[in-house]
């Protein structure tokens, strides 16, 4: 579950940098990267999700910026990962100190820091301990009448720990719903951890949802808990739960109805206290039929239903939404905002989204990067692409191809010049470091 998280790595050796956007981006993850301690922390004020710091490196080293990361307000809370070569203890104790969450050793094993990520990135998921806000404070944006059934259902059961099944075309943010049902209820100090059943792997999702022993199978070298454990007094919330193998349905109703289970080859049984939300774009009830899904573990599931509507049953929230995710995307671009123009907020609440929410965010940002300037117009978005391949070969452009050429395009016409006042950083409105960044994840070079 990549989950659009934003990673910051630092490293000043260029191949250990390109190596690790390339096998994150594959693994759907958006990386930002620095080159030293120094940019780091001008880079992570502008919201990162994790970062992945190396302790070696001129100027102020991984320590002293993992230091300083820590004790701003603004980066406090980004879980930050050393990537060492030093194995001692000593330095180990010191990355704790310094206030790291976890290290991983170099020459590091690829599965092993995805996996470290997404644990870390799970347990960020942890609500703020605070009062419940008001219904519209900015996590479900919208005031339809569409909108206020949902969160009036949300108060009807955030209080209960009854289990929750979100229904809702893909991209209509279900994922939201289930964050705003655990921010609501009385496990809110305790973590959310947030799993997608869809992408774990088939032969892994008992270990994932209820950990391991040592040994229990081949790559097993030592004892893990899974997202149960890891849930264990808050909530647990299991996305696209229709695509669940059905060997582990049974395994994961055991574990609803007598909230008690084993690790894969482990003989303790282990008790904990979690409650469950799941989400699904499918109907149940066909996979049901299909035999596909479990009819108890259904019924087990679909207690309190929640259905999110899509963004075409409530255009009145398109606006306000288009906004929302402009200011987002341009703080992560590192992009000065003023306004949305009319023209731009007419053409995305006449159209369909069939992608919903997810679709939306795509757009805006594509529009963001192609208007150039603090006013996002860029209507062009909404324009089929007609320069596609005809016949069976012929498909859209995906964001990042499109942002490659038009990237290519300015680099270009300023002569590949990046910095500068006639600079192609000037010209898209990026700082020159976000700009090389892009181009370094985008492989953008001059020929």
């Amino acid at each position: 579950m990549a989950e659009n998280a934003t990673i910051l790595i630092v490293d000043d050796e260029p191949t250990n940098v390109d190596l690790l956007e390339q096998e994150l981006a594959d693994a759907g993850y958006r990386t930002v990267s620095a080159s030293s301690g120094e940019q780091a922390l001008e880079l992570a004020k502008a919201g990162m999700d994790l970062v992945l710091l190396d302790v070696m490196m001129g100027g102020i080293d991984g320590y002293e910026t993992c230091r300083r990361l820590k004790t701003s307000e603004a980066t406090r809370a980004i879980p930050v990962i050393f990537l060492t070569a030093l194995s001692e203890s000593f330095e180990k104790v010191r990355g704790f100190g310094a206030g790291a969450v976890d290290y991983v050793t170099k020459p590091f094993d690829i599965e092993e820091l995805l996996a470290r990520i997404r644990t870390h990135l799970s347990l960020r998921r942890q609500v703020e301990v605070k009062p419940p806000q008001t219904p519209n404070d900015g996590t479900l944006i919208g005031e339809s009448p569409a909108m206020a059934r949902v969160r009036a259902q949300i108060a009807q059961v955030a209080p209960t720990d009854s289990t929750v099944l979100i229904l809702g075309e893909t991209g209509t943010g279900k994922e939201l719903v289930a964050t705003a049902i655990h921010r609501q209820s009385r496990r809110k100090a305790a973590a959310l951890v947030k799993v997608n059943c869809a992408a774990l792997p088939r032969d892994l999702v008992e270990s994932e949802l209820f950990g391991h022993e040592k040994g229990a199978f081949t790559g097993a070298a030592q004892q893990r808990q899974g997202r149960f454990e890891l849930a264990d007094g808050g909530t647990l919330f299991l996305d696209e739960i229709g695509e669940l193998p059905l060997e582990a349905q049974a395994k994961l109703l055991r574990a609803l109805q007598e909230r008690e289970f084993e690790r894969v080859g482990g003989t303790r049984t282990l008790r904990v206290d979690v409650r469950l939300v799941a989400a699904t774009n499918r109907d149940l009830q066909e996979r049901v039929s299909a035999g596909a899904f479990r009819a108890d573990l259904y019924y087990r599931l679909n207690v309190f239903p929640i259905a999110v509507p899509a963004l075409r049953e409530r255009r009145d929230d398109i606006p306000g939404l288009v906004r929302h995710v402009a200011a987002k995307a341009a703080r992560r671009l590192g992009r000065e905002l003023e306004a949305v123009s009319p023209a731009f907020l007419a053409r995305a609440a006449g159209h369909d989204w069939p992608g919903n929410v997810r679709e939306l965010e795509n757009v805006v940002e594509r529009a963001l990067i192609m208007s150039g300037g603090s006013l996002l117009d860029g209507t062009d978005v909404f324009t089929p692409v007609t320069n596609a391949p005809r016949g069976d070969a012929a498909k859209s452009q995906t964001l990042e191809e499109m942002e490659r050429a038009y990237i290519v395009r300015v680099l270009e016409a300023t002569g590949w010049q990046v910095e500068g006042e006639g600079g192609a950083a000037r010209v898209l409105g990026l700082n020159p470091s976000t700009l090389r960044g892009r181009m370094r994840k985008l492989g953008i070079r001059k020929a």
